[in-house]
């Protein structure tokens, strides 16, 4: 963005959102109220009018493409991060339901993704930084396979997918199952990456919406009894919104916070609590 409409705010420091989707720009328009913003997103047309979008509304916010399936776009991201002087917040919010069902795609986007973006970019976090990666309550009570759950601790790997499918029976091999194993595996890198974060007096957590209205989650209930039965036996009695979401990242990106980190924050109207006791 050429800076045309809006104000440019030097003054603000960098919130890099990863993923213009509904929620991803719920999340970006909520931080452009205190930050300037850099929104990436495989989809370059996407990124680019959600930029023009809040830039419009008054935010200094600029896009980039990344694939966060691929080093070298996210090495191109740190680069353009590295450019604007580092960053105070991220938020990784990009990610692919059940309903994509490509069982090693969902692994790519869902973990080895936000593994990637997180190594590339904590060289770039100064004091009291934030990482706040979304996950999911479906990485909650599930335990992978021993053998696949050895590789979820190398989501690095440019092979774990492959790797974890070929640990998979083919028959077992669902959108829903990637998603599960993604998700978990998601909670473990932070549990394990806060020391190193910790290291740069920075922070790395994770937040997992349960049962949020969005556009995905919309197709979700379409093909998915299984989700509508959740909602029934969610204690507040519907699902969560998109602004519900931006806050508990507003939240958790904030000093408000500054002694939480690697652990994670369920946003799920009390459901896992629901299901722990089923």
């Amino acid at each position: 963005m050429d800076g045309t409409y809006g104000s440019k705010r030097p003054d603000r420091q960098l919130a890099v959102v990863i993923g213009a989707g509904g929620m991803g720009a719920a999340v970006a328009r909520r931080l452009s109220h205190g930050h300037r913003v850099l929104v990436a997103d495989i989809d370059a047309k996407r990124a680019e009018s959600l930029a023009g979008q809040l830039t419009e509304e008054g935010g200094d916010v600029e896009s980039v493409a990344c694939d966060v399936t691929r080093p070298d776009s996210v090495d191109a991201l740190a680069g353009v991060v590295r450019e604007r002087g580092g960053f105070r917040v991220l938020a990784h919010v990009a990610g692919l339901s059940p309903v994509a069902e490509d069982f090693g795609l969902i692994l790519r986007v869902n973990l080895t993704g936000p593994a990637l973006v997180a190594r590339a970019l904590l060289p770039l976090a100064g004091p009291g930084a934030a990482a706040v990666l979304v996950s999911s309550l479906a990485g909650h009570g599930f335990t992978p396979a021993p053998g696949v759950e050895a590789l979820l601790r190398e989501p690095h790997d440019p092979r774990m997918a492959e790797r974890v499918a070929a640990e998979t029976p083919e028959e077992n091999r669902s959108g829903a199952l990637a998603y599960q194993i993604s998700k978990c595996g998601l909670l473990s890198l932070v549990r394990r990456e806060a020391r190193a974060w910790g290291e740069r007096g920075a922070r790395i957590v994770s937040l997992s919406p349960g049962l949020i209205a969005t556009p995905m989650g919309a197709v979700e209930f379409e093909h998915s009894p299984t989700k509508r039965g959740l909602l029934t036996r969610t204690p507040l009695a519907r699902q969560g919104t998109m602004l519900e979401i931006a806050d508990a990242v507003e939240f958790l990106a904030s000093e408000r916070a500054s002694f939480i980190s690697g652990t994670d924050l369920l946003v799920d109207g009390g459901l896992a609590a629901t299901l722990a006791e089923a």
